[in-house]
């Protein structure tokens, strides 16, 4: 048994914690010292090798791989020291920089040189950009992926389903027909724009000193193009450089990928909610697993437990991504520090947000439509054939159709007989006349079936 599991304060480290390996490594403190040593690594060996920075000799190859080899062999162990170092700086940037110079002290080539690693640095240049790196492999190898897997699934049972017909509900009563296919397709569809919307962010860094003017570097080497440094040393990085900033980067591109965030997660809640209504309603069989209890006491219960807890995780990212793209771009002046305890939490936004999106990848897993039930729903509702009805009779010249539906069918069950008995009095063209008669809820669909087979063509 895991006791720290068993004991941990968030359920994203206990309870949920195995289902969330790849963003604990990423968003974990760990992973956030981890790259704050490459940003402060890429910023020495930036100054090393450009030609105006006299003062820092190039490095030769082995000084390099040896630079490299303490980014990328950085772990669990490395973090823990660089931790250690914390507890008597109290100060967790400066704890990385002489983390740093303790490992090239060892080094004779390179401890000479050891004063540079964090050269004319505010913490805020390592950090805005260690956060960068971390958001974008956040969302590159870990969210994006699973929003993919939830795409190929729900376009699966949307092609399925395409020709299933079913009861439409608007403000819960009986509607124009559907298919569940349709219904499906809708989902993918928006889905996919948001995921566009996530995919255009730019993931923005910078590096540009205590308010953004390089001004201490410029004192130390007025000759050296500092803005087109910082530029390549951000852009080597693989993000996008901002070059106007006071003391932090202001945040605008967290709080771009928080609203796209909510914005996907507002579309699965609208489908988890949606999933839950029709197994509900018996339009999706949930399939069993042996072993599984869906009530302490009612023993015929399964309940849709992966919708359910995929709606609460979405509601917790929510709120925590809301509260960041409305917090994170407001900062006093040149600097305040409440956008770094604030920071510190986007790992578990994201970490709801790939819990609810698991959830709901499961639950559309265990779920197959119930055609019985489907056409059943349908067979009641005759209702629905007033709209199409009083449409062909508008196009004939019939006075007031609508009010004569409504008279027919309004807040009150109507069956196929009767609505045929009307159908078959109506002074139009003996063709339409026909194709009312031969009209039944299930055909009453519209191109919800082509759109549902569409859906790749229009996304």
């Amino acid at each position: 048994m895991d006791l720290n599991a068993l004991t941990a304060l968030s359920p994203l480290d206990g309870r949920y914690g195995a289902r969330l390996q790849g963003l604990k490594s990423l968003c974990s403190e760990a992973g956030l010292i981890s790259r704050r040593i490459a940003v402060e690594v890429a910023w020495f060996k930036a100054l090393a090798a450009h030609p105006d920075f006299e003062s820092l000799p190039p490095l030769n190859a082995s000084d390099q791989a040896f630079l490299d080899k303490l980014v990328m062999d950085f772990g669990p162990a490395q973090a823990a020291e660089v931790k250690a170092i914390e507890k008597e700086t109290n100060h967790d940037v400066k704890a990385v920089e002489y983390w740093l110079k303790q490992q090239m002290s060892q080094r004779p080539s390179l401890a000479a040189w050891a004063e540079f690693v964090h050269f004319a640095c505010t913490s805020e240049d390592i950090n805005n950009l260690a956060w960068a790196l971390i958001i974008r492999s956040a969302i590159t190898e870990e969210l994006d992926p699973l929003l993919g897997q939830l795409d190929r699934q729900l376009e699966a049972l949307a092609l399925e389903t395409a020709e299933l017909p079913m009861l439409s509900r608007t403000h819960g009563q009986t509607a124009s027909p559907t298919t569940l296919g349709k219904e499906l397709a809708n989902v993918v569809f928006r889905l996919r724009r948001q995921r566009r919307v996530l995919h255009r962010v730019e993931i923005s860094g910078k590096i540009n000193g205590a308010v953004g003017n390089f001004n201490a570097h410029m004192v130390a080497c007025p000759g050296l193009d500092w803005p087109a440094l910082s530029r390549q040393v951000v852009e080597d990085l693989g993000l996008i450089w901002n070059p106007y900033t006071t003391q932090i980067e202001p945040h605008d591109m967290i709080a771009e990928i928080a609203h796209a965030l909510v914005r996907i997660n507002t579309v699965l809640l609208d489908f988890a909610r949606d999933a839950w209504g029709y197994v509900s309603l018996g339009y999706f069989r949930q399939k069993l697993v042996a072993g599984e209890v869906g009530s302490s006491t009612m023993p015929h219960k399964v309940n849709p437990i992966d919708f359910e807890n995929g709606e609460g995780n979405l509601g917790l990212a929510n709120a925590l991504l809301e509260h960041m793209a409305a917090k994170l771009p407001i900062s006093r002046w040149q600097r305040d520090l409440t956008d770094s305890t604030v920071q510190r939490s986007l790992g578990s936004a994201f970490g709801y947000c790939a819990l609810a999106w698991g959830s709901i990848l499961r639950g559309l897993n265990r779920i197959a439509a119930d055609p019985k039930r489907l056409a059943a729903d349908l067979d009641q509702a005759w209702e629905v054939l007033a709209e199409p009805v009083q449409t062909v009779m508008r196009l004939h010249g019939v006075p007031e159709p609508y009010e004569k539906l409504k008279a027919l069918t309004r807040g009150q069950g109507i069956d196929r007989d009767r609505l045929l008995n009307f159908i078959g009095k109506l002074d139009i063209p003996a063709a339409d006349r026909d194709r009312l008669l031969a009209l039944t809820p299930a055909d009453y669909t519209g191109n919800a079936v082509a759109m549902a087979r569409a859906i790749s063509r229009y996304t």
